[in-house]
């Protein structure tokens, strides 16, 4: 039985799944596939490699740090989120909160990340052997939200935000070899997504790239088509979906540290309210 786990980007949404990674890290949880997108994606580098408490420092400690997020960001590098301080400054080894290279690299479970090739508005499945050590531009990539980022240059093309092509890659899990999926998002499981909002300001901002602006335009069809279909193999016990029962109070770009932390601390409620479900999929 191959059993995945796949994760849902969502910005600084993603704070609720920190807290659900860090309950399957203390009851040691491992699974033989991972597929992640944006946020999604650089939690679960942390939880395969261990790291414990890593994933709720970067949404709650170092999120008070003005390279982070914001406006000052966007006038200095065209990029709203501090990529290059979040998954360089902060990630590399000689960095203030390191990610844990050795320790992700021997973990047996298979790792994918999601990206969008920024000339054809398709998803790109980055594998851990695209991630070498102190070059974290396949995460950087993968958060890299069209208008927001700019696109990120891996091997000579262009990447933005995963999210945009497969925001719940759940059938390439499928695809790959799973035979039964842990969910995580930080949505509600009955959300219901509409288009996005000033498509015309994005489209102004990206008009180089005509494809992404093409995903886009439906990135909220696929989206709720992959939870759909999520839910579908949830009823035919495929999948184990663990989701937030309410909308989150905050947004992709939110940056207050307690609310955040609060955020994690409803995750950390969630998995233990579901815990004993939750074992009893895993295990049967």
């Amino acid at each position: 039985m191959k059993t995945g786990i796949v994760i849902e980007g969502g910005g600084m949404k993603c704070a609720y799944t920190a807290g659900i990674l860090d309950c399957l890290m203390e009851n040691g949880i491992q699974f033989s596939y991972a597929i992640g997108v944006s946020a999604g994606a650089a939690c679960m580098a942390s939880f395969l490699a261990g790291q414990e408490d890593r994933n709720r420092r970067f949404f709650v400690e170092h999120v008070l740090d003005p390279q982070y997020i914001g406006f000052s960001n966007y006038r200095k590098t065209g990029n709203y989120f501090g990529l290059e301080y979040i998954y360089k400054e902060l990630a590399n080894s000689d960095g203030a909160d390191p990610l844990d290279y050795e320790a992700l690299q021997s973990n047996p479970t298979e790792f994918f990340v999601v990206a969008t090739d920024a000339a054809t508005g398709s998803a790109h499945y980055f594998s851990r052997d695209d991630i070498p050590r102190d070059d974290y531009r396949v995460f950087m990539a993968s958060s890299a939200i069209p208008a927001a980022c700019k696109p990120v240059e891996i091997n000579g093309n262009l990447y933005f935000d995963g999210g945009v092509s497969d925001p719940l890659p759940v059938k390439h899990a499928l695809m790959d070899g799973c035979d039964r999926l842990l969910i995580l998002l930080c949505r509600p499981r009955n959300t219901i997504r509409s288009q996005q909002k000033r498509l015309f300001l994005i489209n102004r901002l990206i008009r180089k790239y005509p494809d992404i602006q093409e995903a886009i335009r439906y990135r909220h069809k696929y989206y709720n088509d992959s939870l759909l279909f999520a839910r579908k193999l949830e009823a035919e016990r495929r999948a184990f979906i663990l989701a937030p029962k309410e909308p989150l109070p905050v947004g992709t770009y939110t940056k207050d540290p307690a609310v955040l932390q609060g955020i994690y601390e409803t995750a950390l409620t969630d998995f233990k309210d579901t815990k004993r479900s939750l074992f009893e999929f895993l295990e049967g």
